[in-house]
């Protein structure tokens, strides 16, 4: 019979019968199916963008390199008025730079007097190389070195408002990002009587050069502390017997009644944008809100922080705790 022969080649070799003489076991289908989405062209190694995005992410991590250490190292406050108010507050600089060439008027004068009377190095260099020292800020051709800043515990700064005889008055700043910001609450809190300033450790400025220019000079005499955390250090001082005092421009209560505003007291100041944390608000024994007129948000943090103070330190006078 056809097919039946057992003569070489009248039967078909083994493995040669058409289609699938064994089970493919799922192979062919996974074998068809994709791996996934083409990636980006900045994660496909060798690529010209994934070059160029390498090569980006290298200078970003040079700049954060280079800010690291130039926030470790000496600040140079920049201007005229600034660098003649640090001096007249005993700001520990280390050196003068003074602009060649530069209009020396009562000012620079002044600035290259006390600072030949206090020791400090006096440098004549020139206008570009102030510029790179000040971080091109408007120096006027006077600019003062100072060391980096030396924090205060937060435990030292209690004890220092215990000691100045009066009921203790400290300024928390939680998140106020802006060193122009914080300069300008530092001075308003040396102008109000408060006994020291509180920043966290974290999403905070610190004392920069610019934080010392604002302050004009005044946080070479108010201690500023730095603490790990905010909402712990805020609740250990309630422990020890403050208030804590919270700006909140939703607060049903206005900073004219504060009446806990002659007692040991904490004003918390929120940030820029969001204003408090929420764990910081829940910290706080009361929070208070600055009546405005329609149609104004809201007030600058430090604006905001002068005159809750201002109102603290009116208060004050009045029943005679100051």
């Amino acid at each position: 019979m056809a097919g039946n022969s057992r003569r070489r080649g009248a039967i078909r070799k083994q493995g040669t019968k058409k289609g699938q003489v064994v089970g493919s076991g799922g192979q062919r289908r996974k074998g068809l199916e994709g791996k996934g989405p083409t990636p980006k062209a900045e994660q496909r190694p060798g690529h010209p963008a994934q070059r160029r995005a390498a090569a980006a992410a290298a200078r970003n991590e040079k700049k954060r390199t280079a800010a690291k250490k130039a926030a470790e190292g000496p600040e140079v406050i920049a201007g005229r008025n600034p660098v003649v108010e640090a001096l007249r507050a005993e700001v520990p600089g280390t050196a003068l730079y003074v602009a060649l060439n530069i209009d020396a008027d009562d000012r620079v004068k002044e600035a290259v007097r006390m600072a030949a009377d206090r020791g400090i190095s006096i440098l004549e260099v020139p206008r570009d190389e102030l510029d790179r020292k000040t971080g091109n800020a408007v120096h006027q051709g006077l600019g003062l070195q100072v060391p980096p800043f030396e924090y205060t515990h937060p435990d030292d700064l209690l004890e220092i408002a215990r000691n100045a005889g009066d009921a203790p008055l400290l300024v928390a700043l939680d998140g106020v990002t802006d060193p122009r910001n914080l300069g300008a609450v530092i001075r308003s809190a040396a102008a109000f009587g408060a006994n020291g300033v509180l920043l966290p450790s974290r999403r905070s400025a610190g004392m920069t050069a610019v934080a010392w220019r604002t302050s004009a000079g005044a946080a070479a005499k108010l201690p500023v502390a730095m603490a790990t955390n905010l909402t712990r250090q805020l609740r250990a001082w309630a422990d020890d017997g403050l208030m804590i005092a919270g700006l909140d421009a939703d607060a049903p209560m206005t900073v004219d009644s504060l009446d806990m505003a002659t007692d040991p007291l904490v004003v918390v100041v929120g940030s820029e944008g969001r204003g408090l944390s929420r764990l910081v608000r829940e910290t706080c024994d009361v929070t208070v809100s600055i009546p405005m007129a329609p149609g104004v948000e809201s007030l600058n943090a430090s604006v905001a922080a002068a005159v809750l103070l201002a109102e603290v330190a009116r208060r004050r006078r009045t029943t005679g705790r100051v």
